[in-house]
């Protein structure tokens, strides 16, 4: 934590104020333990205040030892403005990409002495890089996705709906540890698999169906996120040869990655194995991006990923290739940035399946 505290003093030098008041809640976590769905942080350069209610008391006292507990009765900003005059804030740092613009004008009436100073992804920057005890936690949430497609391969057959796919997934997630999902489940199949982001539906699983499974869990406050393709009987043709070129660009990808590249880059690199063979207008969105307490996250691997990779970022190389009205296909896998060759997290094989 005193490290992660460390890395805000760019921020208070880069916009020189007095105090930053953290209201996402990625980022009250990430800087006090605390997880609960109610705070606030005022980080002051040598004091944190964690604001929060009666719901969360004793879960505070316990999770953010190093925080100084205010209690919220009443209304926060009238509770916050006693605090900046006690401390003799004049500059107050704010999330400029979280607060809305209803807030920001609520603030600046009840907070009259005080400058309120925009931060954008200042703060969110800070978390890319992750740590050796984020790493573990990582870990331990891909393993839970690993573990859980291995299952699912058992389940899965024909006449059953995407739907009850995806809540036994869940079900098993939570069963091993898992503290919930990290996003809707997608269980897409047959024609519905061209659909990147098709979460299950009702639809009955049938002979001959490309199935895309995206799931991932969180433990621990972090999240994973993996995508497999399997088929159900006897595939189509020409899926088969869209899966083979999906893995081609994706190992590429893993192959390629390191630090100092960006994510255009590493995007543009993989993109190319698949407009090659044809597809160039079948694969529409970024080859990844971060994971960590949040599912989606910087930096982008994407040809909006202009953020140089660093060691220990942890990113996902999720190409796909989707043909409307016929199937598609999607490969993920978690991976850790290093200087010279990647780590893979995820585990789960990505041979051809056929159940």
């Amino acid at each position: 934590m005193k490290k992660r505290l460390e890395k805000l003093k760019k921020v208070f030098e880069a916009i020189d104020c007095e105090a930053i008041l953290i209201s996402k809640n990625e980022n009250y976590v990430y800087f006090s333990g605390f997880n609960g769905s109610y705070a606030y942080l005022l980080v002051m350069k040598d004091k944190i205040l964690l604001f929060t209610d009666f719901r969360y008391v004793e879960q505070a006292l316990f999770q953010a030892p190093n925080c100084e507990l205010v209690k919220v009765t009443t209304d926060f900003k009238e509770i916050l403005k006693e605090e900046l005059v006690k401390y003799n804030i004049k500059k107050l740092g704010f999330e400029s990409n979280i607060i809305s613009f209803k807030s920001y004008k609520e603030l600046n009436v009840t907070l009259t002495d005080v400058t309120l100073l925009p931060i954008e992804d200042e703060i969110d920057n800070i978390r890319m890089v992750k740590d050796k005890e984020e790493l573990t936690k990582i870990e331990k949430a891909v393993e839970i996705a690993d573990k859980t497609f291995k299952h699912i391969l058992e389940y899965i057959r024909p006449n059953i709906r995407e739907i009850e796919i995806a809540a036994e997934m869940e079900y098993f997630m939570k069963k091993n540890g898992a503290k919930g999902q990290s996003f809707e489940t997608i269980v897409a199949s047959g024609y519905r698999s061209s659909m990147p982001h098709g979460v299950a539906s009702d639809k009955l699983i049938e002979n001959g169906d490309s199935i895309v499974l995206d799931f991932g869990s969180i433990y621990e406050g972090y999240c994973s996120d993996m995508t497999r393709t399997v088929f159900l009987g006897s595939p189509k043709e020409d899926m088969l040869k869209v899966y083979n070129i999906v893995l081609n660009a994706q190992n590429q990808a893993i192959d390629y990655i390191k630090e100092g590249l960006s994510g255009i880059e590493v995007d543009l690199y993989a993109r190319k194995f698949i407009n090659d063979a044809g597809y160039e207008k079948n694969f529409g969105h970024g080859l990844g991006h971060g994971v960590g307490l949040e599912v989606h996250e910087e930096p982008r691997v994407s040809p909006s990923g202009r953020k140089a990779l660093l060691k220990n970022m942890v990113v996902t190389i999720e190409p796909g290739i989707y043909l409307s009205g016929i199937g598609g296909v999607r490969i993920e896998d978690m991976v850790v940035v290093g200087d010279k060759k990647s780590k893979v997290l995820t585990k789960s094989t990505k041979e051809i399946i056929i159940l």
